[in-house]
């Protein structure tokens, strides 16, 4: 058995994510079925007018789909941190043409970030 070749594509295997985190744009019906169907976990808000019309249905309306409202308030801190890196204008249009290279520049992007927020707290104490 372990001279048994298994043909592989090059380069590294592909992941799956576990979960998805997503705003109420998102919650459609066709998108929850593709990631139930292929396990992923969707925290994803319902919208005002699927859960009214769910409610107008009655018993015939479905659970409603399950929310974790923690791992939602999650997803803001990576918001947050994604949009002050877009502060940067290198970081937002990305002029690098290389990975790397943009990765260099979101990691200065990232240190220059901190120095500030570093600055404002001492600051703040003083």
């Amino acid at each position: 058995m372990a001279g048994i070749r298994i043909p592989r594509r090059r380069g590294r295997p592909r992941t799956r994510p576990t979960r998805l985190l997503a705003d109420k744009a998102y919650s459609v019906a066709a998108i929850r079925t593709g990631l139930r169907r292929r396990g992923i976990t969707a925290t994803i808000p319902e919208r005002r007018d699927q859960r009214k019309n769910r409610l107008n249905r009655g018993s015939r309306g479905g659970r409603p789909p399950r929310f974790d409202a923690d791992r939602y308030r999650q997803r803001n801190t990576v918001e947050r941190a994604v949009n002050k890196l877009k502060q940067f204008r290198a970081v937002a249009t990305r002029y690098d043409k290389r990975a790397f290279m943009y990765l260099a520049t979101v990691d200065i992007a990232t240190i220059k970030i901190w120095l500030r927020d570093l600055t404002k707290d001492q600051q703040h104490t003083t």
